[in-house]
């Protein structure tokens, strides 16, 4: 065999900028993780990863769910689904003064409806607080998840009215309006540790905590992403491409994606 045959063989098939984004965030997680997983991307992402190569990762949801293994994406924590999946369902309080602020949940994996440069996330309110545009669903776990887990990784996709320089209203910190919202708080997680978007992928810089790009879609230009970003984006000086989904990752993520269609569905 060729090498250009062998190369046409291998190679993925067509994917969409949203694909990417969750094979890329599914590749995040690695086995023996313990995550504690958001509704909607994250949750796409997670159960992603848990169905191709990590499949000793550690699924658990805001309701009390540890260890589980759902068939369909839920629709909330509150989904049938994830009970009936789970190894056992713990009291909410249990989950989060016990797991959560015990220090045993490695990675909080979120979404969220904007995010400034300082990864501080924003799921309140649109506009002003006292007279706002758009009320959004709030925080629920999530800035316990944010203060308590190990580390952070979130994912949305890319527009100027998601990448905000400033949220309008801290939900979840990520680094407070200076970047030095976590210094020398004690008990505290190291915060966001990597932005997953359909255009790139994005990590706070060591020093100032500012988000930068440091890899590029395939495809996926410069000037893209900072017309998609509401401030003046840093690229990181050795930037990378990320690498493309392989054809089985397309393809437990496109029959995941069915079933669960088919599942709410009713069929």
């Amino acid at each position: 065999m060729s090498l250009e045959s062998s190369f046409l063989e291998n190679r993925s098939p067509e994917y969409s900028s949203a694909e990417m984004m969750t094979v890329t965030a599914a590749r995040a997680l690695e086995n023996g993780m313990t995550c504690f997983v958001g509704i909607g991307l994250p949750s796409e992402a997670a159960n992603l990863a848990r169905l191709t190569h990590a499949p000793e990762v550690v699924l658990i949801y805001e309701s009390g769910t540890l260890q589980t293994r759902p068939e369909v994406l839920p629709l909330s924590i509150g989904d049938g689904e994830l009970c009936e999946s789970a190894l056992t369902t713990v009291s909410v309080p249990e989950m989060f003064r016990y797991w959560l602020q015990g220090g045993k949940v490695n990675v909080g994996f979120l979404g969220t409806a904007q995010i400034d440069r300082y990864c501080n996330l924003n799921t309140t309110l649109i506009g002003d607080y006292k007279a706002p545009k758009v009320r959004l669903p709030g925080g629920g776990g999530a800035p316990e998840i944010a203060t308590n887990a190990g580390e952070v990784f979130i994912t949305l996709k890319h527009s100027p009215r998601a990448f905000v320089r400033d949220v309008d209203f801290i939900t979840t910190l990520g680094f407070g309006r200076d970047g030095k919202g976590r210094d020398n708080v004690p008990n505290i997680g190291r915060g966001p540790t990597r932005v997953i978007s359909d255009l790139c992928v994005m990590k706070p810089d060591p020093e100032d905590r500012e988000l930068t790009v440091v890899s590029l879609h395939p495809g996926v230009t410069r000037e893209q992403v900072q017309e998609a970003t509401g401030w003046e984006i840093r690229f990181a000086d050795n930037l990378e491409q990320t690498p493309e989904p392989d054809a089985h990752e397309l393809e437990v993520l496109r029959e995941l994606k069915a079933r669960t269609a088919r599942a709410h569905a009713g069929q």
